[in-house]
């Protein structure tokens, strides 16, 4: 149990639905009951940045190439981002969320952490408290959030996706290590698809599992984090909810099932990278100067290579033509290729948003 000045805290996380293809289906009623695709036209090589849910039941999903869910679900509605009705509507959540605390953590556009321990309605009980904001919300935008409300951040942000759309669960002290035990392995936070398979190899389906494994075995098995992963298995999370945490670079990078050697189909990969690269700095509102390119040969050797420009560019041209100079400096299409990364640091935040990667 976490415990601040003896006291139980009060955690909720909020994340908005669909958030993007939610507006877009607000500010046009034609959208309404169709599958909706944010993201461009699926005949380029952008991204999808939000689906709605209609669109998920065809295997839509956000980071994924426009021209793939097209071929999933060929009648959908491609949009093109309008990042800056999404920000208006993310300053209207804000300003509802200091209504209730000034702890406030925003993770990006669509979703926030809220430490209401002590909240300026006086209100006790943190479930009133996410009904009303999830309320308020509704009322001042027409859109729909989901709420996960416990004692850390860790389980707030569980809970809050369990229940999408318009969800609200609660996961108190009582009921963490049920809650905790019965939970799947890929719904642990900070656990990709990479160490899920890793774990389920080890047997580890749930987090009834990972509790069984001590803490020196984990990290052994998976370093640092190991030790992250046995507090998270007994619902240990002290991290205070921080009103700003600013990045140190926004990233994106692609492990390949096969090594690449051929030149053209690694600057495809490059591309694909960018793309998210881009769609990571627009969604989190952040610019960058320097760009730095990761290559990681298939004997795990890796290098990088950066440049610092004299202005801060979220522009995908720029970036991939930035990219591929850098590519020339390293041996691709000389020695086999295990992984390709981008990242962006030097970052200039907008200080309306919190500046934090997506992950």
């Amino acid at each position: 149990m976490n415990r601040e000045n003896s006291i139980v805290r009060k955690i909720i996380h909020i994340d908005m639905d669909a958030f993007f293809a939610s507006v877009e289906e607000r500010d046009f009623p034609e959208y309404r009951g169709k599958p909706v695709v944010v993201g461009g036209d699926p005949k380029s090589r952008g991204v999808v940045s939000t689906a709605n849910y209609e669109a998920r039941k065809y295997g839509v999903h956000s980071a994924m190439p426009t021209s793939r869910a097209y071929k999933l679900c060929p009648h959908a509605i491609f949009v093109y981002p309008r990042f800056s009705a999404y920000i208006e509507v993310s300053n209207q959540i804000k300003k509802i969320f200091e209504e209730y605390t000034d702890k406030v953590e925003p993770l990006s556009l669509d979703e926030a952490y809220l430490d209401v321990t002590e909240n300026k309605k006086n209100i006790a009980y943190a479930t009133i408290l996410a009904k009303e904001i999830k309320n308020q919300i509704v009322k001042q935008t027409k859109l729909t959030a989901s709420a996960g409300v416990s004692y850390n951040k860790f389980l707030a942000k569980i809970a809050s996706g369990l229940n999408k759309p318009d969800g609200l669960t609660i996961v108190t002290p009582e009921t963490a290590n049920e809650f905790i035990e019965k939970l799947s392995i890929g719904s642990f936070f900070g656990i990709g698809k990479v160490t899920e398979q890793k774990m389920k190899s080890l047997g580890i389906h749930a987090g009834s599992d990972l509790k069984k494994i001590s803490e020196a075995e984990l990290i052994k098995i998976f370093g640092k984090s190991g030790a992250f992963y046995y507090r998270m298995a007994r619902g240990q999370d002290d991290r205070p909810v921080e009103n700003f945490h600013v990045a140190k670079s926004v990233g994106a990078e692609n492990t390949f099932s096969i090594d690449l050697l051929n030149i053209d189909t690694i600057k495809d990969e490059v591309q694909d990278i960018a793309n998210v690269l881009v769609h990571r700095l627009q969604k989190s509102e952040v610019k960058g100067r320097t760009l730095t390119l990761k290559v990681k040969y298939e004997d795990f050797v890796t290098v990088t290579r950066s440049k610092t420009g004299c202005s801060y560019t979220d522009d995908l041209q720029y970036i991939l033509k930035e990219a591929m100079v850098l590519l020339k400096q390293t041996e691709a299409g000389i020695r086999k290729i295990r992984l390709i990364g981008l990242s962006i640091s030097n970052l200039d935040c907008n200080d309306r948003q919190l500046c934090l990667p997506m992950q």
